[in-house]
């Protein structure tokens, strides 16, 4: 089939592409023997850290494909129960790779920056965003060729309408992995900073990355496995469950299109992997004072742009139906609004920010409660923009005068917004590879003028980590409309209705809708309690070798790094599995004894709050952590005043909110929309 071959080709040049950075990437200089000293000793962590959560993951996939397999077989369905069990496997596989992928290329590429911020700001930034640009690409093709392979493999012998609804199993599977990938290491990446600025600021008053502090690798080691092993897993089950979404509100205008409607979202998508290509290798500073920043949106805006002219590339050959290009043109527009409010909303020089480092002169209390009203005013933005995305692409689709032509608009719409993921995912790594170099910098004792440089690659990867989660979370909730109306869409393929409602005044269906508001709270609860009783953890530890190894404050003596980072390790694992297995369980319960109609409420409404509540934790933790950064740079009498002490308060509450609980709802979101389009047949 040439639009399968033409995904399969470009995805594999993708991958390509990714190997030649990689390449270039290795061979950069790895700096001094105390950068490698530094270096080694994250790298160590890390790995360690990924292969015990990924075992985990593994067992935890294995039983519950084989509990998928045998609850179809328990109802008659043995033949699409073993199509999904493999789709799950292929799809939790592909979503572990993605992971690993993001983790391996950034444990690598932070000495390197270190290394190249000896010479100049603009080497460390190229190495940086380039490295990132592996991650962001391969899992973008990864998801893109995992999806058209599978396609390609249950198409033998099948209708082509039929099979978007059996690799569903394809996304439940990335999802899957992707919570448990996501929160586990949200949790260790948080603990450790929790931990270590709780007895390192707060407690001796000694900066961050200082070497006598016993959590410092923990913490460093946490950057990559919450923000680059997370956060790639998380977006590759975003592009996977809504191509696959996507792909069954096509099945709705086969009469039109035919396979060309269903093929649409993968097509455009692999276009979009060429425009983030040239994006990336055209992004470079201008010269050593611009504002790394800008030179980051510079290239946004190209890969943006040049994703508009493949999008109507796309429309105009498979579609040939202008509406729709307008409703992807929506999608593009939306992405770069979401971007901008959330910079808005956690870049310093902006009131929020600026608005939380004044309240810290009057104490902690203040500083959190103008920093909690930040995090619940911030979700009114984006949710006004991502209302009038929907309607504005649901006219534009009904314009094409189709039937079911403007449900596929918002498909089109989501597909538009994640056009340009691989980019957004190479900021995001941006950030950890950054943070990375700067601790390896300071901790190396490198000279002053390479840590000023590191410290401003380092604040702009503050921000670029912050608005990668506003553009997860504004995807999130594009995809989640289209994947609850692909479970309705499946509903009535099960049941035979023409058209499937909820009725939320009967009583199973509004205490399905309440149990889903309920399980958002409850998971959030977890998820922090899961931070804060870790973190409790290795402040114990790290007050227990500073009161043993009297030599490591004065720097005779080197503290017991590894003790801390096993204690992160077994802390995250074990308290992953509650809230993770908590989502899946919770969902089967309530559609088999509620039924598909309280299904669809409890989804619906989950989704709803579950947008909300990672708005807030997300955008008020990334606006506490710049207030107290804004702080350090010297307003409001700078490191060490009082003002600074309560905006360290007030980041520490906010770390298990934007780096734990928040993100981990965005996988929640989908993963709860893939569970229920999976078991469709156990709830009708």
């Amino acid at each position: 089939m040439v639009y399968l071959s033409i995904v399969i080709t470009i995805s594999v040049l993708a991958l390509l592409f990714a190997g030649y950075l990689t390449r270039q990437i290795l061979k950069k200089d790895t700096g001094s023997e105390a950068m490698q000293e530094v270096a080694a000793a994250i790298k160590i962590g890390a790995e360690a850290f990924l292969k015990r959560q990924y075992t985990t993951i593994a067992i935890l996939s294995i039983v519950l494909a084989i509990i998928i397999y045998a609850a179809y077989a328990f109802f008659g369905n043995t033949g699409l129960g073993w199509r999904t069990s493999i789709a799950f496997l292929f799809g939790a596989v592909s979503s572990a790779i993605a992971g690993i992928v993001g983790m391996w290329i950034s444990i690598r590429a932070n000495i390197r920056t270190a290394s190249a911020a000896r010479k100049s700001m603009n080497d460390a930034f190229v190495v940086a965003l380039r490295s990132g640009a592996i991650s962001g690409i391969v899992i973008v093709a990864m998801s893109l060729l995992g999806v058209a392979l599978i396609y390609s493999l249950f198409s033998i012998g099948t209708d082509p309408k039929e099979v978007p609804f059996l690799i569903v199993g394809y996304g439940f599977g990335a999802s899957f992995v992707a919570l448990f990938a996501q929160l586990g290491g949200g949790i260790y990446t948080k603990a450790a900073d929790v931990g270590s600025d709780l007895v390192g600021k707060i407690e001796k008053g000694i900066p961050e990355d200082d070497p006598r502090n016993p959590a410092v690798i923990a913490d460093l080691v946490g950057d990559n496995v919450g923000d680059c092993a997370g956060r790639g897993a998380d977006l590759f089950e975003s592009t996977a469950a809504e191509n696959i979404g996507a792909m069954i509100l096509g099945v709705a205008l086969f009469p039109y299109f035919g396979i060309k409607g269903v093929l649409f979202p993968l097509v455009v998508r692999a276009f979009g992997l060429i425009a983030t290509m040239i994006g990336i290798m055209s992004v470079k500073l201008r010269n050593e004072n611009e504002n790394p920043m800008t030179a980051l949106n510079r290239g946004y805006y190209i890969t943006s742009f040049l994703a508009a002219i493949a999008f109507y590339a796309a429309t105009k050959w498979l579609l040939n139906n202008i509406w729709f290009f307008y409703a992807g043109l929506v999608g593009i527009i939306t992405s770069i609004l979401i971007v901008w409010i959330t910079v808005y909303y956690t870049e310093s020089t902006y009131r929020p920010v600026k608005s939380i480092a004044k309240a810290s002169l009057t104490g902690h209390a203040t500083n959190i409660i103008s920093g909690f009203a930040v995090a619940l005013e911030a979700t009114v933005l984006p949710v006004i923009v991502l209302s009038i995305a929907l309607l504005v692409s649901f006219k534009f689709g009904q314009m094409s005068n189709l039937a079911h032509g403007g449900l596929y608009g918002t498909a089109i719409a989501t597909m538009g917004m994640l056009a340009t993921a691989a980019y957004i995912l190479a900021m995001d790594n941006f950030g950890p590879i950054t943070d990375n170099a700067g601790g390896i910098v300071v901790m190396s004792n490198a000279p002053s003028a390479v840590r000023k440089r590191t410290d401003k690659l380092d604040a702009v990867g503050n921000t670029t980590k912050a608005l990668t989660k506003g553009y997860a979370i504004g995807s999130a909730a594009l995809a989640a409309f289209l994947l609850f109306t692909a479970y309705l869409d499946d509903v009535a393929k099960h049941t035979g209705m023409k058209v499937v409602t909820v009725d939320i005044a009967k009583i199973d269906v509004f205490v399905g809708a309440l149990i889903g508001a309920m399980l958002i709270f409850l998971f959030s609860a977890f998820a922090i309690r899961a931070v804060g009783d870790a973190a409790y953890t290795i402040v114990h530890e790290v007050r227990r070798q500073w009161k043993e190894k009297k030599g490591i404050m004065t720097g005779k003596e080197k503290p017991d790094y590894a003790k801390v980072v096993d204690i992160c390790v077994k802390a995250s694992l074990k308290e992953m599995i509650l809230p993770g297995l908590l989502v899946v369980v919770v969902t089967v319960i309530v559609g088999v004894v509620l039924k598909y109609e309280a299904a669809a409420a409890y989804l619906m409404v989950a989704t709803i709050t579950g947008i909300l509540m990672a708005l807030l934790l997300n955008t008020g933790g990334g606006a506490w952590d710049n207030a107290k950064k804004l702080i350090e740079e010297g307003e409001h009498g700078g490191k060490g005043s009082e003002a600074h002490k309560a905006a360290v308060t007030g980041d520490t509450i906010g770390d298990p909110f934007k780096d734990t609980a928040g993100p981990s709802l965005h996988v929640l979101i989908k993963l709860l929309s893939t569970i229920t389009l999976v078991l469709v047949p156990l709830f009708v």
